[in-house]
């Protein structure tokens, strides 16, 4: 199972929200490649990178932030957070993004959201299926949408969509655990071609390996390093005997 940290970005600046909510920013570091950086002495080769300001202005925000880590740390980056155009899209792929997430815009227009898979093949676009009470939530999650968590899942599985983010809102930044019955459910019924990403909730290290167990191919960790729930030396000996 890939070791993914994450890192929020609202201006410029490295922070995490509980539950999606702005008005619970916490800053932890100004210097968002710093802690990159640090991401990478540990041996963790993966990241997930999300323009908090980007998701509610719906336009690409921070790609400085993004170009600036890609180009001094080998991490492989997942870029998501506002990205509804193609522009976007070229935008964040030429800062140095690996790969991109799209939540809202798999929501709100499918037909560009499609075009992305075609164009740029499923090992590049990530879909962000994050949810509260099973129903896919959009716009930096301040609004419900109608769409059924595991049926959304399953209807671009279809269009070739291979790996889902998937993180249960409620469980975000509240380091309480994250959603093992909902990450059952998913692969249960999306079968094993679906790469599940795992997110929202860490808050030991011993969920890691109950993780993995469920079928999790990653899991994205914030909050938990942030507040030293998880040690970086912890991840560390975990990627090592993964290998």
């Amino acid at each position: 199972m890939r070791i993914i940290p994450a890192i929020d970005i609202i201006e410029g600046k490295c922070v995490r929200l509980s539950k999606g909510d702005y008005d619970t920013k916490k800053i932890y570091n100004e210097n968002p490649l710093e802690v990159a950086k640090e991401f990478e002495a540990h041996g963790i080769e993966f990241l997930h990178l999300v323009d908090l300001d980007g998701a509610k202005s719906k336009h690409i925000v921070n790609h400085k932030v993004l170009e600036k880590i890609a180009s001094h740390t080998n991490l492989k980056i997942d870029f998501g957070g506002g990205l509804k155009t193609d522009e976007d899209l070229r935008i964040a792929f030429e800062s140095g993004a690996q790969q991109i997430t799209g939540g809202s815009i798999a929501v709100k227009d499918r037909a560009t959201f499609v075009s992305w898979i075609n164009k740029y093949g499923p090992e590049k676009i990530i879909l962000g299926a994050d949810a509260k009470d099973e129903k896919v939530a959009v716009s930096g999650w301040m609004e419900e949408s109608r769409e059924e968590l595991v049926p959304f899942i399953q209807s671009y599985q279809e269009e070739g969509i291979r790996a889902v983010i998937c993180t249960d809102i409620s469980k975000d930044g509240m380091l309480q655990g994250p959603s093992f019955t909902l990450y059952t459910k998913i692969l249960e019924a999306c079968g094993p071609h679906i790469s599940l990403i795992a997110s929202g909730g860490i808050s030991t290290f011993e969920e890691l390996p109950k993780l993995a167990q469920l079928g999790c191919e990653g899991t994205i960790i914030g909050k938990a390093i942030y507040e030293n729930r998880i040690s970086l030396k912890q991840l560390e000996k975990f990627i090592l005997d993964c290998k």
